[in-house]
């Protein structure tokens, strides 16, 4: 069943604009950022999922607390959101921000950015939309970029093709902090759908 958009953000929301921006966030944690960026872009409709409970509560308690109106939950697997509930060429934007890095070698193939996964973004995406990553594993952002560069319907959006600063609407988390603190890098990519 596909999404609903109008119905989901109602007629009464500051965001029911059937032409607002329409951004999906994947595996929001404990949902500061979500909150923020929906906070700083109330215009945008924002549809954030994530499998995990606590991060979910978390999430609802910070709309109830900030009073917004512009972001909806949907705990269930994102693959399959994507695969049944959102049309082809219907996003303005994608986001996923520090997904599990799978570290251990053989724990590479559960690692969500793939080349079947980010073919499907790619046909989720409107032409002229974006897919924004970050990671703090180096070895997972240089395999984000090899997945990102080979699909042929994205095009990056450094002009050497690699990563680029961290966008200024993207807040640094206090686990990105933290990290920081301690000399790890953080890599960002902003692809765009060329068609």
């Amino acid at each position: 069943m596909q999404l609903d958009w109008a119905q989901a953000f109602g007629l009464s929301s500051i965001s029911s604009d059937k032409n607002a921006p329409r951004i999906v966030e994947i595996g929001f944690g404990m949902g500061e950022t979500t909150a923020s960026i929906a906070a700083a872009r109330p215009k945008d409709q924002f549809l954030a999922l994530d499998v995990h409970s606590p991060g979910v509560g978390a999430l609802l308690k910070r709309i109830d607390e900030m009073g917004l109106t512009n972001v909806r939950v949907m705990r269930h697997d994102a693959v399959e959101v994507l695969e049944q509930m959102i049309a082809p060429n219907t996003l303005d934007g994608v986001h996923i921000f520090f997904p599990d890095p799978w570290h251990k070698k053989r724990h590479h193939k559960r690692r969500l950015i793939q080349a079947p996964f980010m073919k499907l973004l790619a046909e989720r995406l409107k032409v002229g939309g974006y897919l924004h990553l970050a990671t703090d594993w180096q070895e997972y952002a240089e395999q984000m970029l090899t997945i990102g560069n080979a699909e042929h319907r994205l095009s990056n959006t450094s002009p050497n093709k690699t990563y680029v600063p961290r966008p200024a609407y993207r807040p640094v988390t206090k686990f990105e902090n933290r990290g920081l603190n301690l000399g790890h890098g953080v890599w960002d990519l902003v692809y765009q759908k060329l068609r």
